[in-house]
C-alpha cells in the first residue's frame, strides 16, 4: 500500500513539472491562437470586454514565441489597467504607448509567420 501511494505521487509530481515547462510556440501558431480570441466576439472594448481578452491572452503568452512573448505582455499590462474601475490616467498614457508598439510588432511579426 505504501509503495503504490508513493508511487503515485511521484508520478503525479513528475506529471505536474511537465506541465509546468510547456514548450514555446513558434510566431505562427502564437498568431493563429491569439487571432483565433481576437475575432471572437465576446472581445469586446469595455471594461469586461477588456478583462476576458486579458484573460485569454495569459495561457498563450506564457507558451508564446520568443518574438512575441513581451509584445503580448504589453498588451495584457494595458487591458488589466484599462479595465480598473479608476485607473490612473498617467500609467494608462504610458502603457498605451508600449500597447500600440506591441500591436505594430504583433502584426508585422503575424504577416511574416504567414
Amino acid at each position: 500500500m505504501k509503495k503504490t501511494l508513493t508511487v503515485l505521487i511521484a508520478a503525479g509530481t513528475l506529471l505536474g513539472a511537465a506541465a509546468c515547462s510547456a514548450p514555446k510556440m513558434t510566431s505562427q501558431e502564437t498568431c493563429a491562437r491569439i487571432q483565433t480570441i481576437t475575432a471572437s466576439p465576446t472581445s469586446g472594448s469595455d471594461k469586461f470586454g477588456m478583462t476576458r481578452l486579458a484573460n485569454q491572452i495569459r495561457p498563450i503568452e506564457a507558451s508564446a514565441s520568443a518574438d512575441l512573448q513581451a509584445p503580448l505582455q504589453s498588451i495584457v499590462e494595458y487591458l488589466d489597467e484599462s479595465a480598473k474601475k479608476d485607473p490612473d490616467q498617467a500609467k494608462l498614457a504610458d502603457l498605451k504607448a508600449k500597447y500600440t508598439s506591441a500591436g505594430q510588432v504583433f502584426s508585422q511579426a503575424c504577416s511574416a509567420a504567414q
